[in-house]
């Protein structure tokens, strides 16, 4: 929150620090005053880290008391729960593996696919995608891919972002020398009749200047790889930053899904009707209407690559 004292002539923020794990409804919190420097936020090209899962087994002194959860409304995968016994493998995909963190699912979360890949030097596919339908989003978080579209190579390196429209045969290596790893958001495409298909989009996230959200004073913002004014897409995949002390100030409830992984720092993440305790490498999936909040966490930025559908009507189903 804002401190409104005359007598301060810089901003600030209180940051409230809950005290507990996951459920802090109705618990005590620790505050303490940030001074936010407005020059730095939101528009600089500072770029951080991106967190990119590796794998691995835990061992069997592990404690089993974790933030995993799944309830009628969301779902928290914590980069914990990315071991090699959970990957999967796709057709005509070589040296690649991936975790698959979201499908639809009837009754919850139901337009969106969403994989990490971890394509090892030399692998990926000359059939990337099976689905004639589908379009895609790949976000690079280690390493570089190059993408072949026609006659055209495109190689993406880390924060660098793909839109593949439907049926545009595009292929994927790893040319580097390093395991590359990428998001992979898939999503049915819904026309339009007289609203043409999007053109496919290459881009890197330090290329693209952050929109500051209204009254937040850089404390909050959203990068837009799409025009949000362009009707033809359909789903919106972008970035979104909290500087240290930034919050979301009420409860969004709204139709979209949302995926959110977390690409750098933490936060508390309102889900539902619960706090939950997120950070660099989690995975947060949001059914429709499921209300949702945050405070972020610092000492650093809290950013996130956040998916939601878009732009279309809503179907309606005939009751008998």
């Amino acid at each position: 929150m804002r401190i409104n004292d005359p007598t301060l002539t810089d901003t600030y923020f209180i940051y409230l620090e809950p005290f507990g794990h996951l459920n802090v409804r109705g618990e005590p919190f620790a505050f303490s005053i940030l001074q936010l420097d407005p020059s730095t936020m939101g528009n600089d090209k500072k770029i951080g880290a991106y967190y990119a899962p590796e794998g691995g087994l835990p061992p069997q002194t592990q404690i089993l008391t974790d933030r995993a959860m799944f309830t009628e409304a969301y779902a928290v995968i914590p980069k914990g729960t990315f071991s090699d016994i959970v990957t999967s493998f796709l057709p005509f995909w070589d040296k690649t593996r991936l975790w698959v963190i979201a499908r639809p699912l009837s009754g919850f979360a139901e337009t969106f696919s969403q994989y990490i890949m971890e394509v090892q030097p030399g692998g990926g596919s000359d059939r990337g995608e099976t689905d004639d339908s589908a379009q895609g989003v790949v976000f690079v978080v280690k390493g570089e891919v190059t993408i072949t579209l026609g006659n055209e190579k495109h190689t993406l390196s880390e924060g660098g972002y793909a839109y593949l429209p439907p049926k545009s045969g595009w292929t994927l290596r790893n040319t580097g020398a390093t395991t590359a790893s990428f998001h992979w958001i898939r999503k049915t495409y819904e026309s339009v009749e007289g609203i043409a298909q999007p053109e496919p989009i290459f881009l890197n996230e330090k290329d693209v200047p952050p929109t500051v959200m209204p009254n937040t004073n850089g404390a909050w913002a959203t990068t837009r790889f799409v025009d949000p004014n362009d009707l033809r897409h359909d789903m919106h995949v972008t970035i979104v930053t909290f500087e240290p002390g930034g919050v979301i100030p009420f409860a969004e409830t709204h139709v979209m899904e949302h995926g959110l992984y977390v690409l750098e720092g933490k936060a508390v993440y309102r889900l539902n009707q619960d706090w939950v305790e997120v950070e660099a490498g989690d995975f947060m999936w949001l059914r429709a209407f499921c209300p949702q909040a945050c405070y972020a966490g610092g000492p650093g930025k809290f950013r996130y690559l956040l998916y939601k559908d878009v732009n279309r009507q809503m179907k309606l189903s005939a009751r008998l």
